[in-house]
Order: C-alpha cells, then structure tokens, then sequence
C-alpha cells in the first residue's frame, strides 16, 4: 500500500469541511470507509458506525429494489413470448375452443385453459348469468390465489388450482379466459395476458 501524501489529504480534508454534504449525498461511500472506532471519542464513533450501518441498508434496499424491477421486466417478456406462441396458434386454428382447451395450456405454461361463456357455445364452458360480471367487476382481468369457484371455472382441474386468471372476452355474451395453474409463479400479474381477451374476441366474433 502506498503511503498517503499529506498535501492530498490535506486537500481532501478541507473539501469536506467546505463541503459538509458531500458523503451525505453519496452513502455508497460510507461502504467503503473504516469507522474510527474509538480515536475521536465513542460519541463520534457510534455516530459513524450508525451512518455507515444505515448506509448499507439504503444500499441494500435500492439493489433489492433493482432486483425485483428486472425480475418482473424478465417475466414480463417472457409471458409476452408465451402470449405470440398462443396466439400464432388460435390463428391458424379452425376451433379456436379447441386450441385454447389443448394447445393453450402447453403454450402457455399453465394446467388448463377454457373459454367461459354465460350463452352456449359448443366446447364453451357454460356459467350462470351475472357470474362474469361478479367475477371481472368491470375489469378486464383479475388474478386469483386459490379461487373459492375454482369447480365452476376449472372443472377437472379445480384441483390444481393454486392460482387462476380470469380475462374478459368483449363481445354481445359475458365470456371470459379462464387460465389455471398449480404454480403460482407461472401466473404473474402483468396485464399481457389481457392481449389475449382481445385476440380471441376478434376470432370468436358473434359466436
């Protein structure tokens, strides 16, 4: 280790004095700075020992913070992956009923797919009126944990039902998306999934 120059410490010294705000501004240097210990006295010593403590919580905290911004940013992208495959799939698919029931849930990382409707459609799952209104409550979609109604929505796969998401299919009948998966962490709450509300209404039109 080289020795430290005076006139440099020196300097550095009278730039704080004249700058009393400066390590207050940057805490990530506390990080790396030694405490005095008990040189200058135990009030001063504690006083750093706390500034230093409470400036590696701070540090700590904004890259936990930073972590959970990339891990949604990574889910996210990866459920709109899912979202294209799904909906490539429904396109080139003469029953879209069909493809969302048995190709959708392999696609979509999830247990079981269906498409909910209060009219009869043929491979639609038929609710009693009101319910998807009570269900959305005017959203277009509603991420569940264990959902209570899991029977009426899930039918054999009520089961695995740890986590559901409900999306609104617009049009002239109360329908919906019902997706369901025995891990939560495959259902994440981000609005992608919503997209394909849209896109199955556009293909299922009047029904």
């Amino acid at each position: 280790m080289t020795a430290e120059c005076p006139d440099t410490a020196d300097a550095v010294a009278l730039y704080l004095a004249a700058h009393p705000g400066f390590l207050a501004a940057r805490p990530a240097l506390f990080a790396t700075l030694a405490p005095p210990e008990r040189v200058h006295g135990a009030v001063l010593a504690d006083h750093m020992a706390a500034m230093i403590r409470a400036a590696r919580a701070r540090a700590a905290e904004r890259d936990a913070q930073a972590e959970l911004v990339l891990a949604a940013g990574r889910a996210a992208a990866c459920i709109a992956e899912r979202v294209q495959e799904a909906v490539l799939a429904v396109l080139q698919a003469s029953d879209p009923a069909e493809c969302v029931a048995e190709t959708w849930p392999g696609l979509l990382g999830v247990d079981a797919a269906a498409l909910c409707c209060e009219a009869f459609r043929p491979r639609w799952r038929i609710l009693p009126h009101g319910s998807v209104r009570a269900l959305l409550r005017n959203r277009p979609i509603v991420f569940r944990d264990r959902p209570a109604d899991a029977a009426m929505l899930h039918a054999e796969a009520a089961l695995l039902a740890e986590r559901d998401v409900l999306v609104q299919i617009p049009g002239p009948h109360p329908a919906l998306l019902a997706l369901v998966s025995r891990d939560p962490a495959s259902l994440p709450g981000t609005q992608g999934w919503a997209f394909l509300g849209r896109v199955l209404a556009a293909l299922v039109g009047d029904g």
